[in-house]
């Protein structure tokens, strides 16, 4: 893989991520834009323990713009976009409209005494998978996935190495059913200034369960049971495994893991990252087929902390998608959205019925 590095013509970063090493990636971003907006501000809320991020910038944000105007495609000789090269592989920038950005204005104090406020640091970023429009993730080669799973590895490495950054989240939302503003196959980095609360969450069973039986991996031995038991167990090979959780939240709902304990994704060796590609690929493509038609799905990669807790975690992939039936969603209602508890219309078992079934 060759990875090139240029600046787009407000001072944002972009990389490329190549197959091929001939690739010369040389033509200047010729945009005239004005500067990248402030960081965003957090603020603690103290009844929850959280930081919530207010970026009012992110209103202005392009809105499922048509294929001719999609910032996500190659610029052409009548047209610049947010890629100057006519052509790419896998593309990685720095968000137009961050929720989080390293050009930090004056500290904004605090609103009360309970509620400090601290800038937005950190850094967000797109990640292009195909210079092609009209495509999705579920359609592209596994040589393919393996570049991105580079690049994604490449840029949790640089982005875990800045200053202030404590978890690197890497994720992909598919479809309008899930919010997605532009349709271009693409997925996001965020680089936090805080470990998340859904980590944190995790980490504290986890650390817990290592207290009890003196040291052992939580999710490994969760993992290891799944795959034990192996009625939700939708497809596996010799490097990882997909399975519905017994305790599964949404109505279709798959975790994709390593046999091997790891703590994020530059950890994976060569052999996993190859094998990594087909079983995804598989997995899409029973999502899609199940109602056959495409479905929503948020993919969310869980990784270690930048620098705690590391050997806690496992790394994971978790995919789930809010569709369940061909012509209903799983809406978060008052259980859910208010008290955090779910209530699963599918049972986990058949979910894992269906899925291997597709």
């Amino acid at each position: 893989m060759r990875r090139t590095r240029i600046t787009l013509a407000d001072g944002r970063d972009l990389f490329y991520f190549d197959e091929r090493d001939d690739v010369l990636h040389d033509h200047p971003d010729r945009r005239e834009l004005p500067p990248p907006p402030p960081a965003s501000q957090l603020r603690y809320d103290p009844l929850t323990d959280e930081w919530v991020a207010v970026a009012v910038h992110r209103q202005t944000r392009i809105f499922l713009p048509s294929a001719d105007k999609c910032p996500l495609c190659p610029s052409t000789a009548d047209r610049s976009s947010e890629i100057p090269a006519p052509a790419y592989d896998v593309a990685v920038f720095e968000n137009r409209f961050p929720a989080l950005s390293a050009r930090v204005a004056d500290d904004p104090g605090e609103i009360t005494p309970f509620t400090p406020v601290r800038p937005g640091q950190g850094r967000c970023e797109v990640v292009c998978f195909t210079d092609e429009h009209t495509t999705s993730f579920a359609d592209l080669p596994p040589t393919r996935v393996r570049t991105v799973l580079d690049a994604l590895a490449d840029r949790t490495a640089a982005l875990g190495e800045l200053p202030g950054v404590e978890q690197v989240f890497c994720f992909e939302n598919r479809g309008v059913e899930i919010g997605v503003t532009l349709h271009h196959p693409h997925g996001q980095i965020y680089a936090y200034p805080f470990v998340t609360p859904r980590t944190r969450a995790m980490l504290a069973a986890a650390r817990r369960h290592a207290e009890r039986t003196g040291g052992r991996n939580l999710y490994a031995d969760v993992f290891a049971a799944e795959r034990a038991a192996g009625d939700r167990v939708v497809a596996a090979n010799d490097h990882w495994t997909a399975y519905v959780p017994a305790a599964a939240r949404w109505p279709f709902e798959v975790h994709l893991a390593p046999h091997r304990p790891v703590p994020d994704l530059p950890a994976l060796t060569d052999a996993e990252r190859d094998a990594f590609g087909p079983l995804y690929l598989d997995l899409l493509g029973r999502f899609d087929r199940l109602f056959d038609r495409p479905m929503p799905y948020i993919s969310a990669w869980h990784q270690a902390p930048v620098r705690l807790d590391r050997e806690l975690a496992h790394l994971h992939l978790h995919l789930f998608s809010t569709r369940r039936a061909v012509d209903k969603l799983k809406y978060l209602a008052g259980s859910e959205s208010a008290m955090g508890v779910f209530i699963s219309d599918v049972a986990p078992e058949r979910a894992a019925d269906l899925l291997r079934a597709a």
